[in-house]
């Protein structure tokens, strides 16, 4: 589980509450019936969810919003382990030939790293593997894109209805100012449909898509390394030359980590 995902939700919620029942004088729970209205949340949570149904086919919506439990698992790829992986795989193919690597992808998980290994293992092309991975990798790279827009797009969407929902409620206190009994709950309509926008984008959406960035962002990296470093075992490259190139997608900081788990010096 992705400890800063479970935290950052917790406390926002948390100072969100704070923030309503909160007061100079003190502590009032009973305050948080004034910020649930049932009319401002169909509004806004309906209108803005609604709308996004509307612009996606039903398996690409439904996809989209499974991909919010997905910030919670951060995806099991470890780049300096992978380095490793890739350096022990050369270290085979030096030795006994790159027909050997087949026996070495049948205990290899990922399926991505596999399908290259094989692809090697077949006499493939090196200009036709880097192809079929990066065509791949690129395929990876749109999938995951479409669940970030997901988010970004129901994070533009709820503002937008909450302003909807605000237009409704400050016309139908205009319509009704003959009625003074009318102008609070019109006004209060008005107010929190606004306030439930901006906490869906805010709290929901926007750290939804940041979040699912990055987790692309670490999984392409990962792809990218092992293109590399299957190429590189391909072309007959020296071990080492292969872990100071494989090592140059990382940051100075992890680079240390590669070469502990490698039995290597760390000041490569």
């Amino acid at each position: 589980m992705d400890i800063a995902s479970i935290i950052g939700m917790a406390v926002c919620l948390l100072m969100v509450v704070f923030g309503i029942v909160y007061s100079s004088a003190g502590i009032n729970f009973g305050a948080m019936i004034n910020f649930l209205d049932a009319q401002s949340a169909i509004i806004t949570f309906g209108g803005a969810f609604c709308a996004i149904m509307m612009s996606n086919t039903m398996p690409d919506f439904i996809g989209g919003l499974k991909s919010l439990l997905l910030i919670f698992k951060p995806p099991k790829l470890n780049a300096p382990d992978i380095i490793k992986k890739i350096i022990d795989l050369s270290n085979v193919a030096r030795k006994e030939g790159l027909l050997s690597l087949e026996e070495a992808a049948s205990d290899i998980d990922d399926a991505f790293l596999k399908k290259g290994i094989l692809l090697i293992v077949d006499g493939t092309d090196p200009e036709l593997v880097r192809g079929i991975m990066e065509t791949e990798l690129s395929s990876i790279d749109s999938r995951h894109k479409k669940k970030i827009k997901f988010w970004q797009d129901v994070g533009s969407m709820g503002p937008a209805w909450g302003m909807i929902g605000t237009l409704i409620g400050l016309i139908n206190m205009l319509q009704n100012m003959n009625d003074p009994s009318s102008i609070g709950p019109s006004m209060a309509v008005a107010l929190i449909t606004t306030l439930y926008g901006s906490i869906l984008a805010n709290w929901i959406c926007a750290p939804t898509a940041g979040k699912l960035g990055i987790f692309n962002d670490m999984e392409l990296q990962v792809k990218e390394i092992m293109i590399e470093g299957l190429l590189s075992i391909q072309a007959g490259e020296n071990p080492r030359v292969i872990e100071e190139k494989l090592k140059s997608f990382l940051a100075p900081k992890d680079r240390g980590a590669s070469d502990d788990e490698g039995g290597e010096g760390a000041g490569a």
